[in-house]
């Protein structure tokens, strides 16, 4: 299984043309928690969670772990995306096409304007340069036309449709052989 522990972590910012992908702060943390409150952000991935209890359980710096990145514009937070572990429980999971899981959630006010493609490239071009050759897998509802077309975009290849969750699911594959030229750059 893909592990990103024993990767220097975190690395350094990566910063795009409008972007910066950081380690998480305290200061992310109510952003995390609007983003998994939120009714619009978590349309597809099982209904919002109730903010009482993300208050309650999410920790002072959220997602300290290796592969959870922030996505800050003009030094505010709009999003996340996580590379991690594929999980053998989930529905559909094909292990052998690949062992990390690129996710991604950004707030509704930064729709539509590109961050999400932006990002996510960045963090695929980091992993591809932290573990060369290994592929990345992506899960979506089809009925999330826009994560589609962030899957597109970001070059996945689709390796088959599914039922879970009382809907049709697509399942797509990365591989860092064929990167994607990123405008990334580590900052000094």
């Amino acid at each position: 299984m893909t592990d990103l522990r024993p990767l220097a972590w975190p690395p350094a910012p990566i910063k795009t043309e409008r972007l910066v992908l950081r380690e998480s702060e305290a200061r992310d943390r109510a952003a995390v928690i609007e983003l998994n409150a939120s009714i619009e952000v978590r349309t597809y991935l099982g209904g919002p969670r109730p903010r009482a209890e993300l208050e309650r359980t999410v920790p002072a710096v959220p997602g300290r772990r290796p592969g959870f990145f922030v996505v800050e514009l003009d030094g505010a937070t709009i999003g996340t995306i996580q590379l991690d572990p594929q999980d053998p429980a989930r529905p559909g999971h094909r292990l052998e096409a690949g062992e990390t899981e690129l996710g991604y959630l950004f707030l509704p006010e930064a729709w539509g304007c590109g961050y999400a493609t932006e990002a996510c490239t960045a963090a695929l071009d980091w992993f591809a340069g932290a573990l060369p050759g290994e592929p990345v897998v992506l899960y979506t509802q089809t009925a999330n036309v826009r994560s589609m077309r962030l899957a597109a975009k970001l070059g996945f290849t689709e390796l088959e449709r599914f039922e879970a969750y009382d809907a049709e699911q697509w399942f797509g594959v990365w591989s860092s052989a064929a990167p994607l030229g990123a405008k990334a750059a580590i900052l000094s």
